[in-house]
């Protein structure tokens, strides 16, 4: 692991909220001996490409962003053998980070990274099917998080558009935009194609790489970050009334005892739909139905804290690895190295 970091910061994440914290993030880093550069992104485009460059120069790559600038990044990051990544929270939902037990300070999590060990995790991949031969979504477009579409698909829509003041709200917010003209769909998934087939009628489909989205809901409760499989939760049609007084409890997970929720648990899902839907992964539209979404067993190697929360992310315990580049005695002068 690098004593280089490349800090990649998308000054827009959170309402801003990234840009006006990188100073400290970058101070905090430094302060440890750590040769820190950072890299503003224009676009998620512009982020791969910075995270490419920078794992292929042997840096650490640290991402200080949304979940869905880290989902970019972790895709680039994964190519390039024995490249280590960290997560810092600069969005609105920070999932990740709550879910790996990093937490919501950016300047504190940067213990992280400096302290951390580098664990492998799964992605998500969503392809558009029909799609293969004309753009480049047929190459896949990876998350980190939850990719769902229907209902979900509405709210993620409104919330992208709301104020940025609304902070952590903002999802709520879409949620209960989007159901005064919601009508309900038919859905189609395939699990692990081909293969066993299910068609309901509802709100939602979503494939769960990790536990959480929208700012700490835990839609996925059992989701592990390193088993190579999808938890595809499907919420079926109920009442407006029902579905409202439901929504709290997701913020417990306890909403998969309902009846109108059934969890299946698949390395690959096709989903369709009777109507257009945008599938949305971290906040940001990932592709069209119909889709296929696959998860890609331990793709990436992020840093993660030695104790502490974060352990229900994973399935298997952790080995012995290497610390973070600052607790090896890295100094500052220390040159690049990949691996």
């Amino acid at each position: 692991m690098s004593a280089s970091i490349c800090l990649i910061v998308n000054p827009a994440a959170g309402g801003g909220r990234a840009g006006r914290v990188a100073p400290e993030v970058e101070r905090a880093l430094r302060e440890q001996g750590l040769t820190v550069r950072r890299a503003d992104t224009r676009d998620l485009d512009h982020a791969r490409a910075l995270a490419s460059e920078a794992a292929s120069a042997g840096e650490t790559v640290v991402a200080l962003s949304g979940d869905g600038t880290i989902g970019v990044v972790a895709d680039a990051v994964r190519a390039v053998k024995g490249a280590v990544m960290g997560v810092l929270p600069g969005g609105r939902g920070n999932d990740l980070a709550r879910v790996l037990g990093i937490g919501d300070d950016a300047a504190a999590a940067c213990a992280t990274i400096v302290n951390g060990i580098p664990r492998p995790i799964d992605v998500g991949e969503v392809r558009s099917l029909g799609l293969e031969h004309a753009t480049p979504e047929a190459h896949g477009r990876t998350f980190v998080g939850i990719a769902s579409a229907g209902f979900d698909s509405d709210a993620n829509r409104i919330a992208n558009e709301a104020p940025a003041r609304l902070g952590g709200l903002v999802y709520a917010y879409g949620a209960l935009r989007a159901l005064l003209s919601w009508r309900p769909a038919r859905f189609e998934i395939e699990l692990d194609p081909p293969g066993e087939r299910h068609s309901f009628t509802g709100y939602t489909v979503a494939a769960a790489n990790s536990k959480a989205y929208g700012g700490g809901m835990l839609l996925a409760p059992d989701a592990l970050l390193d088993d190579g499989l999808l938890d595809i939760v499907v919420t079926e049609r109920v009442g407006r009334l029902r579905f409202l007084t439901n929504l709290p409890k997701v913020f417990k997970g306890t909403h998969v005892r309902n009846r109108s929720v059934h969890v299946f648990r698949a390395a690959e899902v096709e989903i369709s739909a009777d109507r257009p839907f945008t599938m949305y992964a971290d906040g940001d539209p990932i592709g069209e139905l119909p889709v296929r979404v696959r998860a890609l067993r331990g793709a990436v190697s992020v840093l993660v804290p030695k104790e502490g929360g974060g352990h229900s992310a994973f399935g298997t315990p952790s080995s012995p690895a290497a610390p973070g580049p600052a607790a090896r005695g890295a100094s500052a002068d220390e040159p690049p190295a990949n691996g």
